[in-house]
């Protein structure tokens, strides 16, 4: 059966966790082009439009719903002439729900609570949501058009219940986190709910970088026989439009190669992140290694060269050619660059120590201390201009230990907290692509801390082509040492991954924040004791 063509506005919006005021005016401004630019029907915003997500604590403030019906009733004023669906929270004498409101001419005309609440990963929901019952179906141009909430669409029954209301198309808003299997994931899960129920889905999701997690977008529309009919970008806040005439016709933007989309997303977690929480720029101790190249990289994107500060802070044991290619990268990223030795600050803390460290042989305290003294440096710069302090660990290195409290792990955001070191050199290549900004000796060098002589990291650590699998594996998939050693690795090697893993969550606790992009990130949604006894899980 034929039915009136409709137009739909996908709102794919960058949003601000707790500014409401800031919300509603991008909500109030996609509505506006929406309506008069791209001649839509509908606009669609995302899950929590107008507080942001994840609010967390937020919801408790007593301030909160008063803060929520002046946003909801600046939306009734302003947004006429366009159907609009919103995401809020919904505050009611039993408690709050996270809801969907569709708002049309000064009125709302339907409202959704959403009923599965994800309780896991990065997900809290039960904490604040009660789960919501029953449909939301409106009608637009003759086409009932049914009404869910983000997870609602990764379990059959809300979309079976909308379809046995009348539903004819089903609208899922979300705040989805990003991660490297995510867009694949979401794909199966709408291509499930369409082939249950024949309905066309459409998915719109947010953008933005907020704290450990970063939204992609994406928003994405599935015909009844599972077929993409309409897909905006990733990782590009913009309103999208999307025909829909029994089925969607639209654009359908390429899918990323996997390195693109996820240096993307860090330059979106890191512009986010420092532009939102006031900070002037950025600070990069640039070491000349392949980490930090990769950090300043992200940082020139994401904020321009005129805000990123690369410090090189050498020592005794620097290398010649890592003074070189940082200063290198530095002049082709066009940023501002220093250098700063540390020898005379490490000579003045052996001094001092020489005489409770008499009899004692050097060891990893005097390495330690080199990276301590580059902290303090890049901390004092900070306090004293302003600029954040990124720092350079990867995942590997979180996952193991292999930084150092108080040096190296000082700063206030993480951008490669997530990054494998193998996919770190993969986005080193790929970030090349566009223009090669990282010295090729960074990329084919032995990784090295150089903090001894002649020191590299397979001194003290598997090949990262044996670390990262066995840690993917350890940390993402929580599979056992037997299992572990049953894909074919080493046992004393698996044994002392999982030991060096148990032994550095201290350490981890003290980390920065950083964005996540695989499927279990260390902070929010990996809560391991520090002091436990489990070595042999």
């Amino acid at each position: 059966m034929t039915v009136a063509p409709i137009r739909i506005a996908a709102a794919q919006l960058n949003l601000w966790v707790g500014d409401i005021e800031g919300n509603v005016g991008k909500i109030v401004e996609a509505s506006r082009r929406a309506r008069d630019e791209l001649k839509a029907d509908l606009v669609v915003c995302p899950e929590l439009s107008i507080l942001g997500y994840p609010p967390d604590d937020l919801l408790l403030r007593t301030a909160l719903p008063r803060a929520i019906e002046d946003g909801v009733a600046r939306l009734l004023r302003e947004v006429r002439g366009i159907t609009l669906i919103v995401g809020l929270p919904e505050f009611a004498p039993e408690g709050c729900y996270n809801a969907a409101w569709v708002i049309r001419d000064g009125a709302v005309i339907a409202r959704y609570r959403k009923q599965l609440l994800p309780n896991y990963g990065v997900f809290d929901e039960k904490r604040h949501f009660l789960p919501g019952s029953g449909t939301a179906v409106f009608e637009l141009r003759g086409v009932p058009v049914g009404v869910c909430v983000c997870e609602d669409v990764w379990g059959p029954a809300p979309a079976q219940a909308a379809k046995a209301a009348g539903a004819r198309l089903l609208i899922n808003i979300n705040a989805s986190p990003y991660d490297l299997s995510k867009q694949r994931e979401r794909i199966e899960v709408l291509r499930a709910r369409s082939a249950e129920t024949g309905l066309p889905i459409l998915y719109v999701n947010m953008v933005g970088g907020q704290d450990e997690l970063v939204f992609d977008g994406g928003s994405i529309g599935i015909n009844g026989d599972g077929a993409v009919g309409f897909r905006a970008p990733v990782f590009e806040e913009g309103v999208y439009i999307a025909g829909f005439n029994g089925g969607f016709i639209g654009q359908i933007a390429a899918e990323e190669p996997e390195e693109a989309a996820v240096y993307k997303g860090l330059v979106q977690a890191t512009r986010d992140y420092v532009e939102r929480n006031g900070f002037p720029g950025a600070l990069i101790g640039l070491s000349g290694g392949i980490d930090s190249a990769l950090v300043a990289a992200i940082a020139a994107d994401a904020l321009g060269p005129e805000k990123v500060w690369t410090v090189a802070l050498p020592s005794r044991y620097t290398a010649g050619m890592s003074n070189e290619d940082a200063r290198l990268q530095a002049e082709r990223l066009g940023v501002r660059h220093s250098v700063l030795p540390i020898e005379a600050p490490f000579g003045a803390f052996n001094q001092t120590l020489a005489e409770a460290f008499a009899g004692k042989a050097a060891d990893i305290t005097e390495e330690n201390l080199q990276s301590r003294c580059r902290g303090v440096l890049l901390m004092a710069l900070s306090n004293k201009f302003g600029q954040v302090v990124l720092t350079t660990g990867n995942k590997s290195e979180m996952a193991v230990g292999y930084a150092t409290l108080y040096g190296d792990m000082c700063g206030g955001f993480a951008p490669i907290k997530d990054v494998y070191k193998t996919l770190g050199y993969r986005l080193a290549r790929y970030r090349n692509t566009l223009g090669q900004v990282i010295p090729l000796r960074v990329i084919e060098r032995p990784p090295s801390a150089e903090l001894r002589p002649d020191q590299k990291d397979s001194d003290s650590l598997p090949p990262y082509e044996v670390l990262d699998p066995i840690l993917e594996a350890y940390v993402e998939d929580s599979r056992s040492i037997a299992e572990i050693v049953a894909m074919g690795y080493d046992p004393a090697t698996v044994k002392r991954v999982a030991a060096l893993v148990r032994r550095s969550e201290y350490k981890r606790r003290q980390a920065p924040p950083g964005p996540k992009i695989t499927r279990r990130a260390f902070g929010r949604e990996r809560r391991y004791p520090i002091t436990a006894v489990y070595g042999d899980l």
